[in-house]
């Protein structure tokens, strides 16, 4: 007797069980409205269970997925809406704005954070056997990609090392290193190819980034970290720009405005104390510039924090999304 005709399940179908599975697993190990380390070296979980409005965020180089929900990343001017069907992914440390777009007690937002290594990504571009993309020109440092059945089924795996504790070490690495892979041959290799090329102006603008947050409290003369990183001034200013939506100075006004918060908030420090000790000779112009970021000047600010802790600020993208 022949055997039955077997199913024929199509990609949708098998992509949505992968992120409803993901779902699953990364519901059973959060609860509340929290961000979750595994024991997976570079992963974390994420979980949302209301609308929210924006909320400032330093987004380190990773990638986040949504398994259930929706939410979007403001970088300037720019909105960049992520769902299951769609990863977002950020090449260097990026001030930005995170906003849960769909989340609910009965049915969260879920997903997880793998923070990027580009030095596997250069291993295997130079390993061989990809084909270079044809356009590999700059954009900013946050981009969007399509979610495939490939990417979901390399993360499953992954995930499913949380009930082998033992092979972790072993068996993370490997995995960790296809997924890679799989943005390589993603509908973003092109940005990740420009991203890891040697000599690229994205990453020279990351150096400067590098800089930045090294040595905030220090004067900035742009010509000088132009000549550190081998680019003109006006280069540094546009590429800058252009991966950040900022210029270097607004940059390093913000990394000072978010450590004196931080300062303030968890250190306990005064509004004065705090603006010397990252780099203000003016506490008039600190208070300005603290009113204009956060909308309130910095004893006001804290007083608010405070009542709402334990929020944290600025919350790192690159360990929660």
């Amino acid at each position: 007797m022949p055997s039955p005709p077997q199913q024929e399940f199509s990609t949708p179908t098998r992509q949505s069980a992968l992120q409803a599975e993901l779902a699953r697993i990364i519901a059973q190990r959060t609860s509340g409205d929290e961000d979750r380390e595994t024991p997976i070296p570079n992963l974390s979980f994420y979980r949302r269970e209301r609308i929210t409005q924006p909320c400032a965020c330093l987004v380190e180089p990773c990638l986040v997925f949504v398994a259930q929900g929706a939410k979007q990343m403001l970088v300037g001017t720019d909105v960049y809406p992520y769902d299951p069907d769609h990863f977002l992914i950020n090449a260097i440390d990026l001030p930005a704005s995170s906003q849960v777009l769909a989340a609910s007690p009965e049915k969260p937002c879920l997903g997880l954070t793998l923070k990027l290594d580009l030095r596997i990504m250069a291993e295997l571009i130079a390993q061989g056997g990809l084909t270079p993309p044809v356009d590999q020109s700059a954009d900013r440092g946050l981009t969007l990609g399509t979610v495939t059945p490939q990417l979901l089924e390399a993360f499953k795996h992954l995930l499913d090392l949380l009930d082998e504790p033992d092979a972790i070490p072993v068996l993370a690495p490997l995995i960790q290193r296809e997924i890679h892979f799989r943005l390589l041959k993603s509908d973003q290799a092109a940005r990740l190819w420009q991203i890891v090329s040697s000599g690229s102006q994205s990453q020279r603008i990351a150096k400067a980034v590098d800089w930045l947050k090294a040595n905030y409290a220090m004067p900035l003369r742009i010509e000088e970290l132009a000549s550190r990183i081998q680019m003109s001034p006006s280069s540094l200013h546009f590429h800058f720009r252009q991966l950040t939506a900022m210029s270097p100075l607004q940059y390093q006004k913000w990394l000072r405005l978010n450590e004196a918060r931080r300062l303030m908030l968890n250190e306990h420090r005064d509004a004065a104390s705090a603006a010397f000790l990252v780099g203000y000779e003016s506490a008039s112009q600190f208070s300005r510039e603290y009113s204009r970021l956060f909308g309130c000047p910095p004893k006001r600010d804290i007083a608010t924090l405070l009542q709402r802790q334990p929020t944290p600020a600025p919350r790192r993208e690159g360990v929660s999304a």
